[in-house]
Protein backbone atom coordinates (compact mmCIF):
# COMPACT_ATOMS: atom_id res chain seq x y z
CA UNK A 1 0.00 0.00 0.00
CA UNK A 2 1.57 3.31 -0.89
CA UNK A 3 1.78 5.47 2.18
CA UNK A 4 0.05 8.76 2.06
CA UNK A 5 1.49 12.26 1.57
CA UNK A 6 1.45 14.75 3.93
CA UNK A 7 -0.46 18.12 3.41
CA UNK A 8 3.17 19.38 2.81
CA UNK A 9 4.38 17.16 0.93
CA UNK A 10 1.41 17.55 -1.84
CA UNK A 11 2.25 21.08 -2.33
CA UNK A 12 5.28 20.07 -3.36
CA UNK A 13 4.06 17.91 -5.71
CA UNK A 14 3.68 20.27 -8.76
CA UNK A 15 6.73 21.61 -10.81
CA UNK A 16 5.47 25.20 -10.43
CA UNK A 17 5.72 24.96 -6.45
CA UNK A 18 9.68 24.64 -6.51
CA UNK A 19 12.37 21.88 -6.40
CA UNK A 20 12.73 20.27 -3.44
CA UNK A 21 16.40 18.16 -3.26
CA UNK A 22 16.54 16.66 0.37
CA UNK A 23 14.75 17.33 3.98
CA UNK A 24 17.36 16.70 6.79
CA UNK A 25 16.14 15.83 10.37
CA UNK A 26 18.51 16.62 13.23
CA UNK A 27 17.50 14.88 16.67
CA UNK A 28 19.72 16.38 19.91
CA UNK A 29 18.78 14.68 22.94
CA UNK A 30 20.44 16.14 26.29
CA UNK A 31 20.66 13.46 29.16
CA UNK A 32 23.24 14.83 31.68
CA UNK A 33 25.07 18.05 32.05
CA UNK A 34 28.19 17.97 33.92
CA UNK A 35 27.92 14.65 34.64
CA UNK A 36 24.30 15.17 36.50
CA UNK A 37 20.96 14.43 34.98
CA UNK A 38 19.03 16.93 33.37
CA UNK A 39 15.75 17.36 35.70
CA UNK A 40 13.34 17.56 32.15
CA UNK A 41 15.20 15.52 29.65
CA UNK A 42 14.28 17.82 26.69
CA UNK A 43 14.74 16.67 22.60
CA UNK A 44 15.58 19.67 20.22
CA UNK A 45 14.64 19.08 16.50
CA UNK A 46 16.08 20.85 13.10
CA UNK A 47 14.27 20.04 10.07
CA UNK A 48 15.96 21.55 6.97
CA UNK A 49 14.63 21.86 3.25
CA UNK A 50 16.91 22.12 0.39
CA UNK A 51 15.22 24.01 -1.97
CA UNK A 52 16.35 25.46 -5.65
CA UNK A 53 16.94 29.25 -5.07
CA UNK A 54 13.59 30.23 -7.30
CA UNK A 55 15.33 33.73 -7.54
CA UNK A 56 18.97 32.35 -8.70
CA UNK A 57 20.47 33.34 -11.87
CA UNK A 58 17.80 36.72 -12.50
CA UNK A 59 19.82 39.23 -11.08
CA UNK A 60 17.86 41.68 -9.14
CA UNK A 61 14.15 41.08 -8.31
CA UNK A 62 12.25 43.81 -6.68
CA UNK A 63 9.02 41.90 -5.94
CA UNK A 64 9.55 38.21 -4.04
CA UNK A 65 6.13 37.75 -3.53
CA UNK A 66 4.92 35.60 -5.76
CA UNK A 67 7.35 33.00 -5.02
CA UNK A 68 7.45 33.33 -1.69
CA UNK A 69 2.87 33.14 -1.68
CA UNK A 70 3.72 29.85 -4.09
CA UNK A 71 6.58 28.22 -1.75
CA UNK A 72 6.74 28.73 1.28
CA UNK A 73 3.61 26.99 3.03
CA UNK A 74 4.32 24.09 1.65
CA UNK A 75 8.01 23.84 3.29
CA UNK A 76 6.58 25.44 6.40
CA UNK A 77 3.82 22.60 6.68
CA UNK A 78 6.60 20.04 5.44
CA UNK A 79 9.38 21.05 8.21
CA UNK A 80 6.39 21.72 10.84
CA UNK A 81 4.87 18.02 10.59
CA UNK A 82 8.78 16.98 10.79
CA UNK A 83 9.00 18.77 13.48
CA UNK A 84 5.93 17.21 15.62
CA UNK A 85 6.51 13.88 14.02
CA UNK A 86 10.01 13.77 15.57
CA UNK A 87 8.93 15.05 18.96
CA UNK A 88 5.72 12.85 19.36
CA UNK A 89 3.07 15.17 18.84
CA UNK A 90 2.28 18.95 18.63
CA UNK A 91 1.86 18.63 22.73
CA UNK A 92 5.34 18.11 23.08
CA UNK A 93 6.66 21.51 21.18
CA UNK A 94 7.13 23.37 24.09
CA UNK A 95 9.78 25.98 21.92
CA UNK A 96 10.46 27.33 18.08
CA UNK A 97 11.99 28.95 16.50
CA UNK A 98 13.25 29.18 12.21
CA UNK A 99 16.28 29.60 10.10
CA UNK A 100 17.18 30.38 6.25
CA UNK A 101 20.58 29.68 4.76
CA UNK A 102 21.26 31.20 1.20
CA UNK A 103 23.75 29.51 -0.90
CA UNK A 104 26.61 32.01 -2.37
CA UNK A 105 24.95 33.07 -5.27
CA UNK A 106 22.09 34.35 -3.35
CA UNK A 107 21.19 37.22 -1.53
CA UNK A 108 20.38 37.02 2.22
CA UNK A 109 17.09 38.74 1.52
CA UNK A 110 16.16 35.44 -0.85
CA UNK A 111 16.35 33.34 2.57
CA UNK A 112 14.32 35.74 4.73
CA UNK A 113 11.90 36.24 2.39
CA UNK A 114 11.10 32.32 2.79
CA UNK A 115 10.83 32.48 6.63
CA UNK A 116 10.10 36.19 7.53
CA UNK A 117 6.43 36.45 6.45
CA UNK A 118 3.22 35.10 7.19
CA UNK A 119 3.57 32.16 4.35
CA UNK A 120 6.02 30.41 6.60
CA UNK A 121 6.06 31.89 10.41
CA UNK A 122 1.96 31.35 10.58
CA UNK A 123 1.58 27.98 9.18
CA UNK A 124 4.40 26.67 11.83
CA UNK A 125 2.86 28.71 14.79
CA UNK A 126 -0.56 27.54 13.93
CA UNK A 127 0.35 23.42 13.57
CA UNK A 128 2.41 23.90 16.45
CA UNK A 129 -0.47 25.93 18.74
CA UNK A 130 2.31 28.84 19.55
CA UNK A 131 1.11 32.67 19.78
CA UNK A 132 4.72 33.67 20.16
CA UNK A 133 6.74 35.47 17.66
CA UNK A 134 9.16 33.32 16.10
CA UNK A 135 13.00 33.64 16.81
CA UNK A 136 15.21 33.10 14.17
CA UNK A 137 18.26 33.35 12.58
CA UNK A 138 19.56 33.82 8.68
CA UNK A 139 22.93 33.75 6.59
CA UNK A 140 24.55 33.02 3.31
CA UNK A 141 27.01 30.38 3.81
CA UNK A 142 28.91 27.80 1.34
CA UNK A 143 27.68 24.10 1.50
CA UNK A 144 28.26 22.29 4.92
CA UNK A 145 28.49 25.34 6.98
CA UNK A 146 26.99 25.13 10.08
CA UNK A 147 23.93 26.98 11.46
CA UNK A 148 22.81 28.10 14.76
CA UNK A 149 19.29 28.34 15.48
CA UNK A 150 17.59 29.65 18.19
CA UNK A 151 14.66 28.91 19.73
CA UNK A 152 12.25 30.40 22.57
CA UNK A 153 8.85 29.43 24.53
CA UNK A 154 6.42 29.07 21.80
CA UNK A 155 3.40 30.81 24.05
CA UNK A 156 5.59 32.82 26.02
CA UNK A 157 8.93 34.62 24.09
CA UNK A 158 10.30 36.15 27.48
CA UNK A 159 10.53 32.64 29.56
CA UNK A 160 14.53 32.52 29.90
CA UNK A 161 14.36 28.46 30.70
CA UNK A 162 13.05 28.14 27.19
CA UNK A 163 16.01 30.10 25.40
CA UNK A 164 18.24 27.69 23.97
CA UNK A 165 19.98 26.81 20.17
CA UNK A 166 19.61 24.15 17.77
CA UNK A 167 22.90 23.57 15.29
CA UNK A 168 22.32 22.40 11.84
CA UNK A 169 24.94 21.18 8.93
CA UNK A 170 23.62 20.11 6.09
CA UNK A 171 27.33 18.91 4.09
CA UNK A 172 26.35 19.52 0.23
CA UNK A 173 23.95 22.29 0.74
CA UNK A 174 23.38 24.93 0.18
CA UNK A 175 24.87 24.81 -3.14
CA UNK A 176 25.54 28.09 -5.10
CA UNK A 177 21.73 28.10 -6.09
CA UNK A 178 19.97 26.55 -3.50
CA UNK A 179 18.59 27.65 0.25
CA UNK A 180 18.07 25.40 3.26
CA UNK A 181 15.27 26.60 4.80
CA UNK A 182 14.91 25.20 8.69
CA UNK A 183 12.31 25.29 11.29
CA UNK A 184 13.54 24.12 14.95
CA UNK A 185 11.74 23.04 17.97
CA UNK A 186 12.53 22.00 21.97
CA UNK A 187 10.59 19.51 23.67
CA UNK A 188 11.26 21.62 27.03
CA UNK A 189 13.66 24.08 28.78
CA UNK A 190 17.30 24.21 28.46
CA UNK A 191 19.00 21.28 30.66
CA UNK A 192 19.01 22.22 34.35
CA UNK A 193 18.16 26.03 33.83
CA UNK A 194 17.68 27.91 37.09
CA UNK A 195 18.20 31.32 36.38
CA UNK A 196 14.60 32.58 37.11
CA UNK A 197 12.16 34.42 34.79
CA UNK A 198 11.32 37.76 33.91
CA UNK A 199 8.69 37.73 36.58
CA UNK A 200 10.64 36.87 39.42
CA UNK A 201 13.23 39.62 38.44
CA UNK A 202 14.69 42.48 40.75
CA UNK A 203 14.44 46.67 39.17
CA UNK A 204 17.70 46.61 37.91
CA UNK A 205 18.54 50.33 36.76
CA UNK A 206 22.63 51.10 35.25
CA UNK A 207 22.40 54.04 37.68
CA UNK A 208 22.12 51.94 40.89
CA UNK A 209 24.65 49.48 39.88
CA UNK A 210 27.08 51.98 39.17
CA UNK A 211 26.21 53.58 42.48
CA UNK A 212 26.93 50.11 44.47
CA UNK A 213 30.11 49.79 43.07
Amino acid sequence: MAQQQSAGQQLWATPTRGRLRKVVTVVDEVLLELGRPVATPVRRVAAAAVIENPWAGRGFVADLGPEVEDIAPGIGRLLTDRLIETLGGVEHVEAFGKAAVVGLDGEIEHGGALIHTPYFGNVLRELTEGTSIIVFSDDRLAAGEPLTVPVWHKTAAATRSHYQTVQIRVPDAPRPDEIVVVAAAASGPRPNARIGDRRQDPVVRLADLETAR
